[in-house]
């Protein structure tokens, strides 16, 4: 025979029904119940914000050094082609910075061409990083970004700069030049590692 706990108004204990919504979750007995992270303020959410738009600027600017080889690269191949007869960065050194370059041997010239295009494609990447996500999340905008800043350099810094490249027409260098600016974009804006998610 079981026996009965009075709960001092002449029902048992199982004879309350509490609604389960109004019960906590809690794990079944005998378990301990999983770590709860405390709730942020809203300056923790803030800050992590700031932080997370660091990195993403951070980690554009990385994207744009990479990309700014990945053109070198494409570069010496249409160069030796015949289809670029000189690249941007070289024509700035040789035509405008020279004087400061003058006693450094050829190599090192060419070196400080490249140091000069890494920086401006860190920024870049980093410029494109720091556009809302609306604007660079669809896929071919790494690529048209990539194509704007060939424009400007074409209808801004080369005639700013008064570089011979300015005032001849060049079809064939503009076009080699519009490609690895659009492989520029694509490499910023990492399209490969999108579609692979």
């Amino acid at each position: 025979m079981e026996a009965k706990t009075n709960s001092g108004n002449g029902t048992s204990p199982a004879d309350h029904h509490v609604p389960a919504k109004l019960l906590p979750d809690a794990p079944p007995v005998g378990q301990i119940p999983p770590a709860q992270a405390p709730a942020e303020t809203p300056a923790e959410r803030a800050g992590d914000a700031e932080a997370s738009t660091l990195e993403r600027i951070g980690n554009g600017a990385v994207r744009g050094v990479v990309a700014a080889m990945a053109m070198t690269g494409f570069r010496e191949f249409t160069r030796r082609v015949g289809l670029l007869q000189e690249p941007p960065p070289e024509a700035i050194v040789r035509q405008r910075l020279l004087g400061r370059f003058r006693r450094a041997k050829t190599g090192r010239r060419r070196a400080g061409a490249e140091v000069l295009h890494w920086t401006y494609g860190a920024a870049g990447g980093a410029f494109f990083a720091a556009l809302p996500e609306g604007v660079r999340r669809p896929a071919p905008s790494g690529p048209l970004f990539g194509l704007v800043v060939w424009t400007g350099f074409e209808l801004g810094i080369a005639p700013l700069l008064q570089l011979e490249q300015a005032k001849k027409l060049r079809p064939l260098d503009r076009a080699a030049l519009a490609l690895d600016h659009a492989l520029y974009g694509f490499v910023i804006s990492g399209i490969g590692a999108r579609s692979s998610r």
